[in-house]
């Protein structure tokens, strides 16, 4: 982390009211984007930054400083985000796992597009799968998280994320394929 926002993190510990907004300045814009990567609703993503800064705020005595404070933060916003989703009744389907198997990591990497396909119509198509398999794959390909952080944000085992991940990718790659060969509705 740089030092300003180090510098003005401390200050924010010892409650300075400049500091805070500096600090909030600082990094609305970038959670503002990744909450409506969620929400899809401006009102809902604005109430999202807004609470999460809250509650940053106010639990600033627990930022240690082993991530960056915007990495600290972008996961509150997430977990504000997923707290908004499920109130509103969208909840995540539950899986069984003792039926889960165990993802090759190798074909995890392995995930190729057509150069055809626009970014647009891969976020459009992400956001068209069932909510158990959208949240580990925008977490994991757009946000930049891995398994493990994933298993703790949703509160699901890293098998389960490994495996709602392999299956939303297959989703994925059907759903641009159709849309690559022009059938999709």
């Amino acid at each position: 982390m740089n030092l300003l926002a180090l510098d003005l993190v401390e200050q924010c510990k010892n409650n300075d009211r400049k500091a805070q907004l500096q600090l909030y300045n600082k990094y609305c814009d970038g959670m503002f984007i990744v909450a409506m990567r969620f929400l899809k609703d401006t009102m809902e993503a604005e109430d999202v930054v807004q609470e999460a800064f809250i509650k940053a705020f106010l639990k600033l005595h627990q930022f240690q400083g082993e991530v960056t404070f915007g990495a600290w933060l972008k996961r509150i916003v997430i977990n504000k985000c997923i707290d908004t989703l499920k109130s509103k009744k969208q909840h995540f389907a539950e899986l069984d796992e003792v039926h889960l198997k165990v993802v090759d990591t190798e074909y995890e990497n392995e995930w190729l597009v057509d150069d055809a396909i626009t970014i647009d119509e891969v976020k459009n198509a992400i956001n068209n799968l069932p909510d158990k398999y959208k949240y580990v794959v925008m977490l994991y390909l757009i946000e930049g998280y891995d398994h493990k952080e994933i298993s703790e944000i949703l509160k699901i085992s890293e098998v389960a994320s490994r495996t709602q991940l392999s299956r939303g990718k297959s989703k994925l790659k059907e759903v641009l394929k159709l849309a690559q060969n022009g059938t999709r509705s």
